[in-house]
């Protein structure tokens, strides 16, 4: 039977652009291309968009739901596209709404601790334009100098801070989000405290775009620390005694700002990476950072390090050495990714079984053959094993069971297999194993009660 489209392409695309009052509608073929497919997504047509919104203010948002919800037509957010968990390419025929060009910081208000910003404005910026104020923001994903302030919400981006500072979420005062149906709602707001109805602001952070559209995000600042910062590396025999330390130090007192573990393939990866030689000390290694260093503090870092096994302690108060040290975490990702095809995963699991964890892993890599990268950050339990394989050859078959291995023993240490790269495509079969059934429904009629004709980033975050 024929079936015959109710409306063409071009009545949808004409309808788009007279409804986007102040942005660009684009649809040229490479732009599509360009918006619709990351590196983790295969070039061809099942993913390609028909149309980009470069959406410059809220009525540009509003006006593209509409024409979404008239022709029933799936709507991609995007912000700076850096996703890893494939949750902003495109979809066939889908419409990719861009906030990258709303990249305006309104606001910095040091007497309130808090700044206002639009989605595309860059981590990284936002950190530096608080800085000349004396106040900083926290959050510090491995993308901070990439990544928007609108993506970080929409996956509540954590990274390596969050050991003190929390995630996204605890950094989030309010927003301004545009529902499917075309509302501009007002959440949270300036306040530190907030107790008055239920907590919607925290609802939409990680929701990737499912249930609405953020326009507007208010986020906690903090005064920059008093004191010199310390950052410092220490080397293991093994992870386990690495974990060990981390614990001992977490619930020392001192609250660290960073600490991170590699083990010993990623240090020799950085080892060819760097042209170091760190690989020669030990099986693992932590970088770690105390933001408003004293002698107590270090005095019980280094007393917890040696009694824990630490070898090769270097700590330094140098700036300039202090960012040769946190470059290598930072070119940890280009160590390991050079030359390579690669997953990369995110799990979680309480502070106590990290050591178990990073056993684990270490066990699937020898049981399969596969060559897995550890690393991850040790403060808070997450945990981010990356196999790779050669960028000319097909993926191991070996790959998918061994994946699965890991998530069910994650799972069943009391963790969650997205620590701070979110959902996705990748992982959204998982909901029923990680969350339970009763869980499982309510996520869905979650979705349903915001979202009735599913057409925001459909498909992502849950099944």
């Amino acid at each position: 039977m024929t079936v015959f489209s109710a409306f063409t392409d071009q009545q949808v695309i004409t309808d788009l652009t007279q409804s986007v009052p102040d942005g660009l509608v684009v649809t040229d073929s490479d732009t599509l291309r360009e918006y619709s497919f990351s590196s983790r997504m295969t070039d061809d047509d099942s993913g390609l968009a028909l149309a980009v919104v470069r959406a410059h203010s809220v009525p540009d948002v509003q006006g593209t739901l509409d024409v979404a919800r008239k022709y029933h037509i799936p709507v991609v957010t995007q912000n700076q596209f850096t996703s890893t968990v494939i949750g902003a390419d495109g979809l066939a025929g889908s419409i990719i709404l861009s906030t990258k060009d709303m990249n305006q910081i309104i606001e910095i208000s040091k007497a309130d601790s808090l700044a206002v910003v639009q989605p595309g404005v860059i981590n990284g910026d936002l950190d530096a334009a608080a800085r000349k104020q004396g106040m900083f923001y926290a959050p510090d994903p491995g993308s901070k100098k990439i990544s928007g302030i609108g993506g970080n919400v929409a996956t509540n981006a954590g990274g390596m801070s969050t050991v003190k500072y929390g995630a996204t979420k605890d950094n989030v005062l309010g927003l301004k989000v545009v529902l499917a149906d075309g509302r501009a709602i007002k959440v949270g707001g300036r306040t530190l405290k907030q107790a008055f109805g239920y907590d919607l602001t925290q609802l939409f952070i990680g929701s990737e775009g499912t249930l609405g559209v953020v326009t507007e995000v208010t986020v906690k600042l903090l005064p920059i620390p008093l004191g010199q910062s310390a950052v410092g590396i220490a080397f293991f025999d093994n992870m386990t005694r690495l974990a060990d330390a981390v614990a001992a130090i977490r619930i020392s007192g001192v609250y660290p700002t960073m600490l991170e573990a590699l083990d010993a393939p990623t240090i020799a990866a950085l080892d060819q990476y760097e042209g170091t030689h760190y690989g020669d000390n030990s099986g693992s290694m932590l970088i770690f950072k105390v933001d408003n260093s004293t002698d107590a503090a270090m005095t019980v870092v280094n007393d917890l390090l040696a009694q824990h096994g630490a070898n090769h302690v270097q700590v330094t108060s140098d700036a300039q050495e202090q960012a040769a040290l946190e470059k290598l975490r930072q070119d940890m990702l280009p160590a390991i990714f050079e030359g390579q095809n690669h997953i990369m995963e995110d799990m979680a699991v309480p502070l106590s079984q990290l050591a178990t964890l990073m056993d684990y892993v270490q066990e699937v890599g020898q049981r399969t053959g596969l060559k897995i990268y550890t690393a991850g950050h040790a403060g808070d339990g997450n945990v981010h094993p990356t196999i790779v394989w050669p960028e000319n050859q097909d993926m191991p078959a070996a790959v998918p069971g061994a994946l699965q291995d890991m998530f069910h023993k994650t799972l069943a240490l009391g963790g969650t297999i997205s620590g701070e790269h979110a959902v996705g495509m990748l992982k959204n079969q998982w909901n029923n194993a990680e969350l339970g059934g009763d869980v499982d429904q309510l996520q869905h009629q979650i979705k349903a009660l915001f979202d009735p004709m599913q057409i925001l980033n459909p498909h992502r975050k849950i099944n």
